[in-house]
């Protein structure tokens, strides 16, 4: 994954606009991350996250610089990967070791088959259950607000993909899961789902994030390289259009690139919904959208 030229100087990075791939240290909330990199970046410069990661976990977390907090929404419907610890047997409040113990039950004797016929329907199209320890909204409340408060409300399945879900013994009362799946999917509440249809409950022990559509974590950056020495931080960022990945480009005229910046539609020989345009020197201008026979601007970032 391509990084900016090391002839960028510290003092030019209110200038720069990309992405930083964070490896998020287990303790921190993604607004933590956020609010350490703006401190390194210096006031003026946006900063946002792609993916929130709970507290407690670890791995890939997408930091947005400049412009490319504009393109944090479509990074929204990536692919994401967790490798994650569950622990069979005990059951918390939170469906994670954050919460209070609830209940603990004896382990069946873990085989292959009796595993498998408990992760199986948990593959696909699935309806899932958000934990109660969770930031959705319920009647304008966060439901760990309500939870902490020692409110349980009822919460509606919702739809999420499962595109992967492998397994593995950590020991008599432990898995090791490897989950590839969509947005919206709460591997705690894999982990919960798991110990039920075992019959002895579980939580979820440990949680590391993998990748984030492009974003990998062999390639990423721990925050506390970048806080002892800030001067690397220019050298990390990554182009905006790597949230793009794999949409179809067009490169524009200057002409186009003119009528783009004005806000003005242009007529593309190309397919799709939305494309990610180039103006005439070759630098990400604006993502278009269609509209009929022509393609309007729908961010412009030039």
């Amino acid at each position: 994954m391509s990084k900016l030229s090391n002839t960028y100087e510290p003092c030019l990075w209110r200038y720069m606009h990309g992405f930083l791939n964070i490896d998020k240290p287990a303790g921190m909330t993604s607004h933590d991350v956020v609010a350490r990199v703006r401190r390194l970046t210096g006031r003026g410069v946006k900063v946002g996250h792609a993916g929130t990661l709970d507290p407690a976990a670890t791995g890939v977390l997408p930091i947005a610089l400049g412009h490319a907090t504009r393109l944090i929404e479509y990074l929204s419907d990536v692919r994401k990967g967790y490798y994650g610890r569950v622990r069979l047997g005990v059951v918390t409040s939170t469906d994670d070791a954050e919460g209070e113990v609830i209940s603990t039950a004896a382990v069946p004797p873990l085989t292959p088959e009796l595993i498998e016929a408990a992760v199986a329907p948990l593959r696909g199209a699935i309806l899932q259950v958000p934990p109660m320890y969770s930031a959705l909204h319920h009647q304008g409340q966060r439901l760990y607000d309500l939870a902490r408060a020692g409110k349980t409300v009822e919460r509606e399945a919702r739809p999420v993909q499962i595109d992967a879900l492998e397994w593995d013994l950590g020991g008599p009362d432990e898995l090791l899961i490897t989950v590839m799946c969509g947005k919206g999917t709460y591997i705690r509440a894999l982990a919960r789902e798991i110990g039920a249809s075992l019959g002895c409950g579980a939580h979820l022990a440990a949680l590391q994030r993998i990748f984030v559509g492009p974003f990998l974590l062999n390639d990423a950056v721990p925050l506390a390289d970048l806080q002892a020495n800030p001067a690397r931080l220019p050298l990390e960022i990554i182009p905006p259009e790597v949230a793009l990945a794999g949409w179809p480009t067009a490169q524009l005229d200057a002409e186009n690139s003119r009528r783009v910046r004005n806000g003005l539609p242009v007529t593309l020989t190309i397919s799709g919904e939305h494309v990610c345009a180039y103006d005439d020197t070759g630098v990400l201008l604006a993502v278009l959208r269609r509209e009929g026979d022509a393609w309007r601007p729908d961010k412009v970032f030039l």
